[in-house]
């Protein structure tokens, strides 16, 4: 039997990098071992841990989809969103294996059908997180021009999946429309952005490792064929819902970040007294809301990747989406008010209800010890350990 070859995937437990460990373990878990270390093992802030474990583990290839938090102060996006990345690049780079780097069209301006190169100028008045993930796409080109670095560079739009622990992005927006917390449109008509399927991701990363020759040294924008329409994809959350907000009223700019600046002056005050606040981090990118940004698929499209879900879609996945956050955010006492839009009965409801129906339900599932897990089907080297 061929030996599988091993992946180093670098923030396993966020939406994206959740979704490529189990992509692996359901469609190729005979050729790939992916290795998903805990920031305990392996810190991107720390120089050493890298060398260390890569060293250790010899991988035939790393992705890196974590990140820092978008509201993150400059020293943490720094060294996560930007020295991490370039250290683990100097690491591949050394054990000459592919080095796949996800980044964000954070590093692109407001305007449509945007070009790989379509990058902002690196300058002191972007976010945190926009400055670092320039500044990781520039050195990594540099590297892979300079230094002959293995690299590839995929950059998102707004992400929609599932298994998202976070609430931000799309996620954010669905939760804010199921919690009634919008009153109005808080965008303009016609404001399109586009958006990145999270389940045919890893899809597309397998392909690029498998084609290593197209793919090297290039950056792509991965995204869906067509842009959307935010004030169309919100009121479709609300008629799904079934509810009466946000309504349909255009909220102009000057108004919405009138009252952000509000919020900011309060918080301001709050956290003078010792309180711990913050500025929720969606409205860093108020303006985002009220200015178009789509990127252009042209590059992806031209190239040797076939989209295995074409027919798919954000508005295609919502049906599926609200179901399981919903379930979520209900499960986790955040939503209380949709337990009506689910299809059964959930496990906390038959657990208040019936406790003795979840006991009979296990014991008839057995009980038995673990098969593979004896002793007799233990490798010849663990049984010695327990001798």
């Amino acid at each position: 039997m061929a030996r599988k070859r091993i992946g180093v995937l670098i923030g396993g437990s966020g939406l994206i990098g959740g979704t490529i460990v189990n992509f692996y373990k359901k469609y190729h878990p005979d050729t790939m071992d992916i290795r998903a270390p805990s920031s305990k093992k392996l810190s991107l802030r720390q120089e050493a841990d890298i060398r260390r474990y890569l060293l250790e583990v010899k991988p035939d290839f790393v992705i890196n989809t974590a990140m820092a938090n978008l509201g993150s102060d400059g020293q943490l996006a720094y060294e996560v969103n930007y020295k991490g990345p370039i250290n683990i690049a100097r690491a591949t780079n050394a054990l000459g294996i592919p080095f796949i780097h996800i980044s964000s069209a954070a590093a692109l301006p407001s305007g449509v059908n945007l070009k790989e190169e379509d990058t902002l100028p690196l300058t002191p008045l972007l976010s945190n997180y926009a400055k670092s993930k320039l500044m990781a796409e520039a050195t990594l080109k540099v590297m892979a021009e300079q230094g002959g670095l293995d690299y590839s560079c995929i950059r998102l739009a707004i992400v929609y999946g599932a298994h998202d622990h976070k609430i931000q992005g799309f996620h954010r927006l669905l939760f804010s429309v199921a919690d009634e917390a919008i009153p109005a449109l808080f965008t303009k008509k016609n404001t399109l952005h586009s958006y990145t399927n999270a389940r045919k991701l890893p899809h597309f990363i397998h392909h690029i490792l498998e084609n290593r020759d197209e793919f090297s040294g290039n950056t792509y924008h991965f995204v869906d064929k067509d842009p959307v329409d935010l004030a169309t994809l919100i009121l479709t959350i609300k008629s799904y819902l079934n509810l009466d907000k946000p309504r349909e009223v255009y909220i102009p700019f000057r108004l919405a970040n009138y009252g952000k600046n509000l919020i900011d002056l309060l918080l301001k005050g709050v956290r003078k007294l010792g309180i711990q606040a913050a500025t929720p981090p969606e409205l860093m990118f108020l303006d985002s809301l009220y200015n178009p940004q789509t990127l252009s698929p042209a590059k992806l499209n031209s190239s040797s990747f076939v989209d295995p879900m074409p027919e798919e879609t954000i508005f295609t996945r919502l049906p599926e989406l609200v179901v399981y956050y919903l379930s979520r955010w209900t499960h986790e006492n955040l939503i209380t008010t949709f337990k009506d839009i689910l299809d059964e009965a959930s496990v906390e409801d038959i657990f208040d209800q019936d406790p003795q129906r979840l006991l009979d339900l296990v014991h008839a599932q057995g009980l038995q010890p673990f098969a593979d897990m004896s002793e007799e089907n233990q490798p010849t080297c663990l049984k010695a350990k327990h001798r």
